[in-house]
């Protein structure tokens, strides 16, 4: 966008009009023409004259080709007859139809011509209009004219024709860009190569001088500039504004004028060492030369001291001019001239590295240490703005300790900030301290490894060295490591609930506190110990709360009443959920439930929390989303105090619930939001909540992705961005063994974490803890079960109204089967239907649920009746790289798997009740699933002795898994309140004599509830 060479105006003429010496000469050239002189009377009588034919090149350059032409008998030439071109010649013995006339144009054309003419002559520069008056004066110039688009141009004379004035204009191209064009009045072809300009008018078949008021040169310059774009059009303005502002500017097409900086200059003083070959002086190493390099930097622009630049792209890419002050410049370069510095010839040095234009040098290397300590101080003072290479050898500080500001701003978070005195100034160390993390491993892999009185070297973004020992970045390390990662970017920002940093802070350097004292003594409170005091438990909880299950409800309150988040954590099995409903309802009792509390859970776990709730804290109204008729309960969510729904059912009902504020937001089982880019994990985020719990009993310490994306819910910001976290905790920790960042974190997460392990709180426990897992079945495979039991149920029926209840047993049995085959997998029942069903919720379930306990480490044990379960259990596994044993009927050496299970070779054995029911001592495993219920609860009992008898040192837990509202329940339902009619109904060899009424056998074949009705309505249809 330069335009260079417009720099000035052409000078006022001398008082002699152009116009006036033009026609001097025309009248000179025309009366010699006339008359001519005795030595032309032969040429006069020649057959044939030369002709001058003037063309225009694809530059608009006039050129000139030479031909002989006949003299008709009128003296005039009729046409050009054929090329000629041997003017050298020509000039030393010209034949006979070459006249005297014809000489100083053929030298003028010959002395002119360059290697970029081709064929013909170009006229250029004033010697170039000369000849074209020459050339018109013999009346011998032609010119092509075009006649149409189909035939060649048609040759014809021209004559000379009157000054024509010439005007600059700006065009649109076919792309919308523009560009200047230069035109004549009236129109006319411009030739461009001679000065002045000159024009060829076709239909008039004149050529004449063009009259401009800039010098030709200049002109030419400013049409070469490239087309541009309409945003282009004020930079390239307010650039001829400045420099030629008689000429015509650009449409600004409503653009902002270009920004222009006009600011005083800060000098810049750049100071490096380069390597160089052959001889010269070394101080620390190889042959070096130590110079210094000057920039100017008007508001954040830097143009070098020795460049000409006015226009500078901003990092923006938008095109600022800067309005140069040469005069300040000049008095900066001054004061470096004043303090030794002189030019260097960047010519005289070679090296591995080319040296820049502008370098200034000391000359004498002693001379640097002197300007180092004394000279460099009293440039800065003045202005001086000095940034040093790496490479530079000359600066070192020794640095005692360090010192910090922790200051506490509106948007609760505090700002860090650490800093050194350098040179009379406060330097800060982030940056400096992050710089050094990237350049030195240890400091985040074996921080043990650094001795405590190795000097540390850092570097300023100003090239100065600075050297502190390690004990004293330390303990600055252990607690702030992770924030060093942007501090190039933006201050340390701790958040104000980062209570175990913030307690841990006062230890590192010399600290100033400046904010909120309830803070700080809510962060001592923390460090010191638990801090946390006991709660009443609720008045109207139906159960006795363990020791360890109080402390949880203390601790949730604890969080409460701080306005912290937090994380349960306890094993499977701990009792998670009835913490959080005592929390809940303590929340009640308080007066605080003032909105409701939201419980988003997998759907498996919908129906436990409606037992659970039902059993232990009756005093909740609680409302249950799940199921097609939810959407008739949104009016009614504000007059509930726990509402249940799903994760995912969460994202479609995004709506209904964000129009209400919750007291409490709690996820259960909190690792299905690990993926924080789903539906449900973005809309999570988006609902408002006084309190927010997560309650998972995932290791969190072992799976950190996981734990990000639940203190992204609980606390966002306090780990960071996902892609941060990795970077700055994930990664060095899980894959570099980063033991710093690693302590630091478990000290960040731990006020915000309760975990307890059955180990711990085993005293607190029984020997045997019975938990029972429902799931509902939804889709295809609900429908299959809603098929298979209406055709059960019609052919009991039939052959209970034809045999009698007593004689119908097989047909029954029949029918039972095939729905708890149904329950347990689609692909166990013997039907067309069933092919094509792919949903297997509790199998699904136990996909969740064994991966979360093998990470706990326990050993597991896993019963089922149907030895096909087994092998559909085996190839799920499989598929997941879960190892495991089996053990059927069909299991011909029994020692091997028991003892592979035993020494803790696979941590899962899949049993079938007739081959593992009795006669094995599995006492390795301290968990049983139950994967479908036996008819028989003395089975079940025999099958979890295996793992519950004498030599078992471990607490044993039993999970029960049970299909919601079908069969299955309506099983365990008979068992509780019917033990008589169970044991008649589910005898071991199933023979036994069938006991129970016509009303019973159709409260086991009622249909499903309605999903999300929960158990209730199951047990009512049993009475």
């Amino acid at each position: 966008l330069l335009i260079a060479g417009l720099a000035q105006l052409p000078k006022a003429d001398t008082g002699v009009r152009p116009e006036l010496v033009q026609w001097l000469e025309g009248f000179r050239a025309r009366r010699t023409a006339a008359h001519p002189n005795p030595k032309q009377s032969s040429a006069s009588k020649a057959t044939h004259r030369l002709g001058y034919e003037i063309t225009v090149n694809y530059r608009r350059a006039a050129e000139v080709h030479l031909y002989k032409a006949r003299r008709g008998a009128d003296g005039l030439l009729g046409g050009l007859d054929e090329p000629w071109s041997n003017v050298e010649a020509a000039l030393i013995k010209p034949p006979k139809f070459v006249s005297e006339e014809d000489l100083p144009i053929l030298r003028g054309l010959w002395l002119g011509r360059t290697r970029e003419d081709y064929g013909g002559f170009v006229l250029r520069g004033a010697t170039g209009a000369a000849l074209l008056e020459k050339i018109l004066a013999t009346g011998r110039a032609f010119a092509p004219v075009p006649t149409n688009d189909r035939d060649p141009a048609v040759t014809v004379a021209v004559q000379a024709g009157p000054t024509r004035p010439g005007q600059i204009y700006w065009s649109t191209q076919p792309d919308q860009r523009l560009r200047p064009e230069l035109r004549t009045d009236p129109m006319a072809m411009v030739l461009n190569s001679t000065d002045p300009f000159w024009y060829l008018d076709i239909k008039t078949r004149e050529l004449g001088p063009l009259q401009l008021p800039w010098a030709a040169q200049y002109v030419l310059d400013f049409l070469s500039m490239p087309s541009i774009a309409p945003a282009e059009a004020p930079l390239v303005g307010a650039v001829m504004l400045d420099v030629v502002p008689d000429l015509p500017l650009p449409p600004q097409h409503k653009h902002e004028p270009v920004r222009v900086i006009d600011a005083e200059p800060v000098p810049v003083l750049a100071l490096q060492t380069l390597r160089t070959y052959g001889s010269g002086y070394s101080s620390t190493g190889p042959n070096g030369l130590d110079f210094g390099t000057v920039s100017f930097d008007y508001s954040g622009m830097s143009v070098e001291a020795h460049s000409s630049t006015t226009l500078r792209r901003s990092p923006s890419g938008e095109v600022v001019q800067l309005k140069r002050r040469s005069d300040r410049e000049r008095q900066r370069l001054n004061e470096l001239r004043h303090s030794g510095f002189t030019k260097l010839a960047s010519g005289r040095y070679s090296g591995p590295e080319p040296f820049p234009p502008g370098m200034l040098g000391l000359g004498d290397p002693a001379a640097w240490t002197s300007f180092m300590a004394d000279t460099l101080p009293a440039l800065r003072h003045s202005g001086w703005r000095v940034v040093m290479t790496d490479a530079f050898r000359y600066n070192v500080t020794e640095i005692a300790g360090i010192e910090g500001d922790i200051r506490l701003g509106a948007d609760g978070w505090f700002d860090v900030e650490m800093g050194i005195t350098v040179s009379d100034r406060i330097v800060r160390i982030e940056p400096l301290l992050a710089d050094l993390f990237r350049r030195d491993a240890r400091w985040l892999s074996n921080l043990e490894a650094i001795a405590d009185g190795e000097p540390i070297e850092m570097r300023t973004d100003q090239g100065e060295r600075l050297r502190l020992r390690a004990d004293r970045l330390k303990p600055v390390v252990r607690v702030l490591v992770d924030l060093f990662d942007s501090a190039s970017h933006s201050p340390l920002r701790i958040r104000e609930g980062d209570l175990g940093r913030i307690a841990a802070l006062e230890n590192t350097a010399r600290w100033r506190f400046h904010g909120d004292a309830s803070i700080r003594e809510l962060a001592d409170t923390v460090r010191a110990g638990p801090g946390v005091a006991t709660t009443p438990v609720p008045r109207g909880l139906r159960t006795t709360l363990r020791d360890y299950q109080h402390q949880g409800l203390n601790w949730l309150q604890f969080l409460r009443e701080h306005r912290l988040a937090g994380v349960l954590a306890d094993d499977m099995g701990l009792g998670k959920t009835i913490q959080a409903l005592a929390h809940i309802l303590a929340e009640k009792e308080a007066g605080r439930l003032t909105y409701p509390a939201l419980v988003i859970v997998p759907t498996t776990l919908v129906h436990n929390w409606v037992m659970e709730a039902q059993r232990f804290t009756p005093g909740l109204k609680v409302l249950n989303l799940h199921g097609s008729q939810r959407r008739d309960h949104f009016a009614v969510i504000r007059e509930h105090d726990l509402i249940l729904t799903t994760y995912a059912l969460l994202w479609r009902d995004q709506e209904a619930l964000a129009e209400h504020e919750y007291h409490l937001l709690i996820l259960d089982e909190a690792q299905f939001v690990k993926n924080s880019t789903t539906k449900a994990a973005t809309t999570i985020r988006e609902l408002r909540a006084r309190h927010r719990l997560c309650l998972t009993g995932t290791p969190l310490e072992n799976h950190l992705g996981e734990l990000w994306s639940q203190f992204d819910f609980l606390l966002p910001g306090l780990l960071g961005t996902q892609k941060d976290f990795t970077k700055r905790w994930r990664t060095p920790i899980e894959k570099g063994g980063d033991t710093v960042r690693r302590d630091l974190l478990a000290r960040r997460i731990r006020p915000f974490i309760l975990r307890r392990t059955k180990n711990e709180v085993a005293k607190e426990l029984p020997p045997k803890t019975l938990i029972v897992r429902t799931v509902e079945l939804e889709g295809a495979q609900r429908d299959l079960y809603e098929t298979v039991r209406v055709a059960m149920q019609e052919k009991v029926r039939v052959a209970i109204a034809g045999n009698g209840l007593a004689r119908s047993h097989i047909i029954v049995l029949d029918a039972l089967l095939k729905l708890r085959q149904v329950c347990c997998d689609p692909r166990l029942v013997k039907l067309e239907r069933a092919a094509g069903v792919t949903e297997t919720a509790k199998l699904d379930l136990l996909l969740q649920m064994v991966p979360e306990l093998i990470e706990e480490g326990r050993r597991i044990l896993i019963f089922s009746q149907f030895t096909g379960m087994l092998a559909l259990m085996a190839s799920a596994f499989s598929k997941v790289a879960i190892n495991y044993v089996t053990l059927t009927g069909e299991t011909t050496d029994r020692i091997t798997p028991v003892k592979r299970f035993s020494d803790g070779e696979v941590p899962v054995f899949l049993v079938s009740l007739k081959a593992g029911g009795v006669g094995l001592n599995l006492t390795a495993a301290d968990t049983v699933i139950h994967y479908d219920p036996w008819w028989n609860p003395a089975a079940e009992i025999q099958a979890t002795d295996r793992a519950h008898r004498i030599g078992q040192d471990k607490p044993v837990f039993v999970y029960k898994l049970i299909v919601a509202g079908s069969i299955e329940e309506k099983i365990v339902v008979l068992q509780e309140k019917k033990a008589a009619l169970a044991d008649a109904i589910l005898s071991a060899d199933g023979a036994a004599a069938v006991k129970f009424s016509a009303q019973d056998l159709e409260g086991l074949l009622a249909p499903l509830p309605t999903i999300g009705r929960g158990r209730a309505a199951a047990v009512a249809s049993l009475g």
